[in-house]
């Protein structure tokens, strides 16, 4: 009988199993040489958030099904071909995280967020599931942050949404994008623009995508959405929303666009912009950046849907956001070459020489770290120059040489990493001496 780990081979030689595991297609493994570039990303966009007034919401990975077929469209690509679905034993079917909004707005009316301010602002950074091809900046499981703006559709609320995305962008060190601009109308003069579109495509319809062909009858809209070249060559001299506006949705994109010129952002009029998801109503925008993504250029994208709370079963409450993919835009700085200033850093890395010094290098360590410091120290017996080696590859600030010689005298080595400059500090004053060296706002309260 041959058990789990035993493999038999000729003359009973153990071989090598052969079973090798990889990552899902479309996902991929974020490793500690990594982590530092995302926490960092995530750091300034939570700092952000602070300055601008988004509190974090926090929603399940999963949702029931139903909420993202009826906000997001049934007819929508991400219905009716991206999304993770499954039956759980009980029977109920569920959906992985789709999209960052339509959670954000279930939990806003379950746990009635409007009682406690007629204005709320929402914030999340989480992943995202969507059965796509894979390709640069686009993955399977993918990462967001978000915000979202409920209960005003004064056209300021749309021009600090766009300008939040402005700012985390410039906060990242990313230039060079392009702000489109779009306004997609709303249930009142939206029938027009489909009509419209229908009629100019109609003569073409048999050269389009297969997808376009289904669109052009269930949401025409979603053909000006489409990708593929032929069918965008097609569409190009389509009839534009913004020409079908009626009164309240043209001088809503009329102030929007004062707002922005006064707040000197810079934008481009785009009338084919209407995004993926069936629930845009009014202002719809995307920030775009070809570096490092190639086809895949929008690194933040969304607009307003003063209709999804609605049919979520809540009252008629205007709402407004955006979602921006974290995998794109590190996409992008590291084209930029603006990758730098995001990586981690110790404050300390001790290291002891001798078997003697090793229990006072330990408690140095621990005091450290009591003290909201970050440190670490060698823990395979290796020499000082492979612990100094350790100590620049950790990127400590500085590397405090503990030896039998030094703690005799009751000093500690305190080498500076950045300049080499070596001092003998007082064993009792090492860890007040390092925690001097570092900006009060960087170290951890205790």
């Amino acid at each position: 009988m041959l058990f789990l780990g035993q493999v038999g081979g000729a003359g009973g030689q153990q071989e090598e199993p052969s079973m090798r595991y990889q990552s899902p297609r479309g996902t991929h493994d974020i490793l500690p040489a990594e982590t530092p570039r995302w926490r960092a990303l995530e750091r300034r966009f939570t700092a952000l958030c602070q300055r601008y007034g988004y509190r974090e919401i926090r929603t399940p990975l999963f949702e029931q099904t139903d909420l993202f077929a009826r906000t997001v469209g049934e007819t929508s690509d991400l219905v009716t071909k991206q999304m993770y679905t499954f039956e759980d034993p009980g029977g109920d079917r569920f959906t992985l995280r789709a999209e960052g909004t339509a959670p954000a707005l279930r939990a806003y009316l379950e746990h009635s967020l409007a009682g406690q301010s007629p204005l709320v602002k929402l914030s999340y950074v989480c992943p995202i599931f969507r059965y796509e091809r894979p390709q640069a900046g686009r993955y399977r499981q993918h990462h967001q942050v978000g915000i979202e703006v409920l209960g005003s559709q004064d056209p300021a609320v749309d021009a600090e949404v766009i300008a939040f995305g402005a700012a985390y962008l410039a906060d990242l060190g990313i230039t060079g994008y392009t702000l489109k601009l779009n306004s997609v109308g709303c249930p009142a003069c939206r029938p027009n623009h489909r009509d419209a579109l229908r009629s100019a495509v109609h003569q073409h319809l048999g050269d389009l995508c297969a997808d376009c062909q289904r669109r052009f009858d269930e949401n025409p809209l979603r053909m000006l959405d489409c990708k593929r070249e032929r069918c965008g060559e097609l569409l190009a001299n389509a009839p534009g929303s913004a020409e079908y506006l009626c009164e309240e949705c043209g001088t809503h994109f009329a102030r929007l666009r004062e707002l922005l010129d006064a707040l000197g952002i810079e934008y481009e009029l785009d009338a084919r912009l209407v995004r993926g998801l069936d629930y845009y109503t009014k202002t719809a925008f995307e920030f775009m950046h070809t570096a490092g993504l190639g086809a895949q250029s929008a690194i933040i994208g969304g607009g307003r849907y003063d209709g999804l709370i609605e049919e979520c079963g809540g009252k008629p409450t205007p709402g407004i956001g955006f979602g921006s993919g974290i995998e794109r835009v590190l996409l992008v700085r590291q084209a930029l070459g603006v990758d730098d200033g995001l990586s981690d850093e110790i404050d300390a890395f001790v290291i002891t020489l001798g078997a003697g010094a090793r229990v006072a290098g330990l408690r140095l360590l621990a005091e450290l770290r009591a003290a909201g410091l970050s440190a670490d120290t060698d823990y395979l017996g290796r020499s000082l120059k492979s612990q100094m080696k350790e100590a620049h590859r950790q990127n400590a600030r500085f590397a405090l040489i503990a030896g039998e010689d030094e703690l005799a005298r009751g000093v500690v080595a305190v080498r500076s990493m950045q300049d080499s400059e070596q001092t003998e500090v007082p064993t009792s004053a090492v860890v007040e001496h390092v925690k001097s060296a570092k900006p009060d706002s960087e170290v951890d309260p205790r």
